[in-house]
C-alpha cells in the first residue's frame, strides 16, 4: 500500500522525502482526507539511454570479404 501524507507533512519534509524516495516508489498527498496528488520517485536512468552490452548482435551479420560483385552497382560513384 502506498503511504499517504498530508500537504502539511509533505511541506515540512519535502527535501528529505525527495532524497529518500526510491525509483518508482509513490507517496499519496492528501488534503482534508482526500487524495490530491502523487509524488513518484524518478528512475535513476532513462531506459532509452542505456547502451546495450557488446556482443548482442553476434552472429546476426555475415561479411563476405571476397564478394566484389556488389561493388559493380556503385562503379559510377567510385573514383
Amino acid at each position: 500500500m502506498m503511504p499517504t501524507m498530508t500537504i502539511e507533512e509533505v511541506q515540512a519534509k519535502l527535501v528529505d522525502l525527495i532524497h529518500t524516495l526510491q525509483p518508482g516508489e509513490e507517496v499519496v498527498i492528501s488534503e482534508h482526507d482526500q487524495p490530491v496528488a502523487r509524488l513518484v520517485g524518478a528512475p535513476s536512468k532513462p531506459v532509452a539511454s542505456r547502451r546495450p552490452p557488446p556482443g548482442l548482435g553476434k552472429g546476426c551479420i555475415t561479411i563476405v570479404s571476397d564478394d566484389d560483385e556488389h561493388l559493380q552497382d556503385f562503379a559510377e560513384y567510385m573514383p
